[in-house]
């Protein structure tokens, strides 16, 4: 990426604010919604109990309100997981990250996942839908169907990691599924990144949105990278 092209504000504009800890308070919540609206992240990315409220926080701003559903394991069920989206859109989601059938992907389960990932973009209609693949589960073989079948659905994104398993977002994977998805589809790496060297990494093999929880460290080392380089 040409360096003109790594602001910190660039960078900022691409990242999912991510609070997805089972102990998130309601006041951390707000803090981050307070930091998203300062710094100019894409949104803010919580479990669905926080939903109404980040709608709320976020009102007026540009920043958008992210929720995930059938997380982190993927294996609640299309059904459940289509009305866990409808109910986290009635209250206030802009863009929904959800889990795929993971274990019916290992398996080769086609029609099981087609069904799953069918019924959530049929509950999404208008919003924005990433899915989370669990790279860190896969084989080469499984990451690329889980890519094809994604994009045949109509999502918007596919998703490395949850950051609730053996591993995060790599390189090589965003590669990968870039490969897989072509140009337009949007990629999210997620899970494990902390620096602004990772994030640009991803950006670099073809990431268009990062999930971090320490955003603020890399934006700020982005900035202190930007500051020296002279832009």
């Amino acid at each position: 990426m040409p360096q003109h092209d790594r602001s910190p504000a660039m960078l900022a504009g691409l990242i999912d604010h991510t609070i997805l800890k089972p102990d998130a308070t309601r006041a951390e919540v707000a803090r981050y919604c307070l930091e998203a609206r300062t710094h100019g992240f894409a949104s803010v990315c919580v479990n669905p109990v926080h939903t109404a409220f980040v709608a709320s926080q976020l009102d007026g701003s540009p920043v958008k309100t992210c929720t995930v559903i059938g997380f982190p394991l993927g294996a609640s069920g299309a059904d459940i997981k289509a009305d866990e989206a409808r109910r986290v859109i009635a209250a206030g989601a802009d863009e929904i990250d959800m889990v795929i059938d993971i274990g019916a992907l290992i398996e080769g389960d086609i029609e099981r996942c087609r069904a799953d990932l069918a019924a959530v973009r049929s509950a999404t209609a208008g919003r924005v839908l990433k899915v989370i693949i669990e790279a860190c589960l896969l084989d080469t073989a499984q990451k690329e169907l889980a890519c094809r079948l994604s994009q045949e659905a109509g999502a918007d994104f596919v998703k490395t990691s949850t950051g609730f398993s053996s591993g995060g977002a790599t390189v090589e994977d965003i590669a990968l599924m870039r490969r897989v998805v072509g140009p337009l589809m949007g990629i999210k790496a997620s899970g494990g990144m902390r620096t602004a060297e990772a994030a640009f990494a991803m950006i670099d093999a073809g990431a268009t949105r990062i999930g971090a929880s320490a955003s603020l460290v890399i934006i700020d080392a982005a900035a202190m990278q930007s500051a020296g380089s002279g832009y």
